[in-house]
């Protein structure tokens, strides 16, 4: 899930306002509330522990984003400490200051930040990380929307010298469901997000294939919830719903929406 200064918020809820344009559809925003009630929302949805998810769009924005995500977790019960990084002189740097001044979950975009994720000015960062062993969500599918450098094979790059990187990849890694898949059955530290995916927002645009769900039920150390909340369009039980009608089972239900992210983001 995300929270962003409000500036940053707003600019991110300014695109879905457009979204036909962009996606071909509506997406209206369902939590589009002022903080204080997004987070009276979780805590009556029982979320006991989220991070705020920050990701730059462009250079030198990532390290502001580290320090307000700090402060913001720091004043918020059940936030954890999150941050990012874009590929630019520095980044190696204050992704070590990140680490070392608590953070616990790094995000990255591909599409929204237009880079590459091979970048040489990265691959200090992803050693960092793997180092670390801190959990770094990366949206690198190609949905809803492509980018210059989404799909599987930029980021699998990226796993091929960081091997023992702890990565979340967003969304299932739709609309390239398979071969993100074959990512997390191939490195023991890759992990899928179940954010957005199978509910019928998601369906209607990029169906999870139903012979994949054997291969999603195999991996249940591996599979951790996620949501996009505030960002969804539709309530947020629908994602828990739709991940229930998947009948993979309660033993796997438990992991993934709650045994993997309380061992992923840690005491």
């Amino acid at each position: 899930m995300h929270f962003l200064p409000d500036q940053v918020m707003n600019a991110v809820w300014a695109y879905f306002d457009q979204a036909e344009k962009h996606y071909g559809t509506a997406w209206p925003v369902n939590y589009r509330t002022p903080v204080a009630d997004r987070l009276a929302t979780l805590d009556a949805l029982g979320v006991r522990q989220f991070p705020a998810l920050v990701y730059p769009h462009k250079p030198d924005m990532a390290a502001w984003l580290n320090a307000w995500a700090r402060e913001f977790a720091a004043e918020t019960p059940g936030c954890v400490p999150s941050g990012t990084f874009y590929p630019e002189p520095g980044a190696s740097q204050y992704v070590k200051e990140a680490l070392e001044l608590g953070t616990r979950i790094f995000k990255v975009h591909v599409q929204v930040g237009d880079y590459d994720p091979r970048d040489e000015e990265l691959d200090s960062v992803w050693g960092q990380l793997a180092e670390a062993g801190v959990p770094v969500v990366v949206h690198c599918g190609s949905g809803p929307i492509p980018g210059r450098h989404t799909g599987p094979g930029p980021f699998g790059e990226v796993l091929r010298n960081h091997p023992r990187l702890t990565a979340v990849i967003a969304h299932l890694g739709m609309p390239e469901y398979e071969e993100h898949l074959r990512l997390a059955e191939s490195y023991p530290n890759v992990h899928l997000d179940t954010t957005m995916a199978c509910t019928p927002f998601t369906e209607a645009m990029m169906p999870f294939p139903r012979e994949l769900r054997a291969r999603l039920g195999a991996l249940p150390d591996r599979i951790v919830l996620g949501s996009d909340f505030p960002n969804i369009p539709y309530e947020y039980a629908v994602q828990l719903e739709s991940l229930e009608r998947l009948e993979l089972g309660d033993e796997w239900l438990r992991a993934v929406c709650w045994d993997n992210g309380v061992r992923l983001l840690g005491e």
